[in-house]
C-alpha cells in the first residue's frame, strides 16, 4: 500500500500520534522511491524536527540533498528531468516558521511604513514585534511556507512527502487552508469596499484620476499581497483534497490508545476532505523471538483486529520492529525493504 501510494501520488502526508515512528516511515519511504529513480522532496512540519538527527545531517528551511545516486549527483537540479532513469535524489527541508514569519512581517512592515509618516515608524515596529509573539503567527507562517513548497516542489520533484506533527497539530494544519482562503477572501472584499470609498472621496474632491494619488499605488500593493496569499492557500487546499494527487497515511503502533486516536484522526481528516490512503502499523513485535515478545505480539494482534474493524475498509499495512537504532541510510534501507512485499519473507 505504501509504495503503491508513493508511486501513484504527487504528495503524501505521513501523520499520526507522537512517538510512533512517523519520521522514520516517511524517510524510509522517501529513500525507497529515490532509489527507484524518483526525485523526492521530504518536508518536516513538526516544530520538534527529527529529520536532521535521523539523516545525521544539518537541515534547514531550504532544501538539502541527503541522498543522490551517482548519475544524479553529476547533474544539477535544473538539468535532471523529473522521473528520468537514474536521476534519483532525495532533498529534505525542516520548515522554519520563525524565518517565514519574519519575512512576512518584514513585508507587512514595509507596507505599513509606506502608509504612515516617519515619526510613526517606531509604532509600526512595536506593533510588528507584538504580532510576532501573538498566538497563531507561527501556525500561519508554517502553513504559508508549506503552501509555497507544495506549489513549487512538483516542478523539480516527482513526489513530495510531508512528515507532519502529532495528530492534533496535523488536523489543524489540514483545515487551515480552507480557513485562510476564506479569511483572505474577506480581506479582499473589505479592500474593494475601501477602494470604492476612496474613489468616491476623490471624486467629491474633484480628483477622478486615481494615479495622481500615492494611495492608489499603496492599494495595489496591498491587494497584490492579499491576492497572492489567497491564491497560495486555495492552491494548497485544491491539492490536499484531490485524492488523485494527494493522500494521507496514518502511522501508529498496535496499542489501544494509538488505535483509538488513529481512528479519530481518520474521521477528522475525512471531514476536512482529505483522503486517507491507509494505516501503517509500525514496530510490530516478532512472534518467534522469545516468550516476552511473543506475548506482546498476541496483544498487538488484538489491537490490529480492532484497527481493521474501525478502518472502514481502508488498507492496513504492518512494519516489523527492527533491531538497532533507526539512524542513517543503512537503517532506512532496511525499513524501506520491509515496505516492499517482493522483498518481505
Amino acid at each position: 500500500m505504501l509504495l503503491d501510494l508513493a508511486r501513484s501520488r504527487r504528495v503524501l502526508f505521513i501523520g499520526g500520534k507522537g512517538g510512533v515512528g512517523k519520521t522514520s516511515v516517511a524517510s524510509a519511504l522517501a529513500l525507497r522511491r529515490a532509489r527507484e529513480g524518483a526525485r523526492v522532496l521530504l518536508i518536516s512540519t513538526d516544530p520538534a524536527h527529527n529529520l536532521g538527527h535521523l539523516w545525521e545531517r544539518r537541515l534547514g528551511d531550504s532544501a538539502t540533498t541527503v541522498w543522490a545516486d551517482e548519475e544524479s549527483a553529476e547533474q544539477s537540479a535544473d538539468d535532471a528531468a523529473p522521473g528520468a532513469a537514474g536521476a534519483g535524489r532525495l532533498d529534505a527541508v525542516e520548515i522554519d516558521p520563525d524565518a517565514t514569519a519574519s519575512a512576512h512581517l518584514d513585508e507587512v512592515g514595509s507596507t505599513l511604513r509606506s502608509m504612515m509618516p516617519e515619526h510613526l515608524h517606531s509604532e509600526v515596529d512595536k506593533h510588528l514585534d507584538l504580532a510576532a509573539r501573538s498566538p497563531g503567527t507561527h501556525e500561519s507562517a508554517m502553513l504559508e511556507r508549506l503552501a509555497v513548497l507544495l506549489d513549487e516542489g512538483p516542478a523539480g520533484h516527482d513526489l513530495i512527502i510531508v512528515d507532519t506533527a502529532p495528530s492534533g497539530h496535523t488536523v489543524r494544519l489540514m483545515a487551515l487552508p480552507e480557513i485562510m482562503t476564506a479569511w483572505t477572501e474577506g480581506l479582499l472584499d473589505r479592500r474593494t469596499r475601501a477602494e470604492r470609498f476612496g474613489a468616491a472621496v476623490r471624486a467629491l474632491d474633484g480628483d477622478d484620476d486615481p494615479e495622481s494619488t500615492s494611495s492608489e499605488g499603496r492599494d495595489r500593493r496591498i491587494r497584490r499581497a492579499i491576492t497572492r496569499r489567497r491564491d497560495r492557500f486555495a492552491t494548497m487546499r485544491a491539492m490536499i483534497t484531490d485524492a488523485g494527487r494527494c493522500s494521507f497515511v496514518i502511522v501508529l503502533t498496535a496499542e489501544r490508545l494509538p488505535v483509538l486516536e488513529s481512528a479519530a484522526l481518520r474521521d477528522q481528516l475525512a471531514e476536512a476532505g482529505v483522503a486517507v490512503g491507509g494505516f501503517v502499523v509500525n514496530r510490530l513485535s516478532p512472534s518467534d523471538a522469545g516468550e516476552f515478545l511473543a506475548g506482546r505480539r498476541a496483544q498487538e494482534q488484538t489491537q490490529l483486529a480492532e484497527l481493521r474493524r474501525r478502518a472502514d475498509g481502508a488498507a492496513v499495512e504492518t512494519l516489523p520492529l527492527l533491531a538497532g537504532e533507526l539512524v542513517g541510510v543503512a537503517a532506512l534501507d532496511a525499513l524501506g525493504a520491509a515496505m516492499d512485499p517482493a522483498e518481505t519473507p
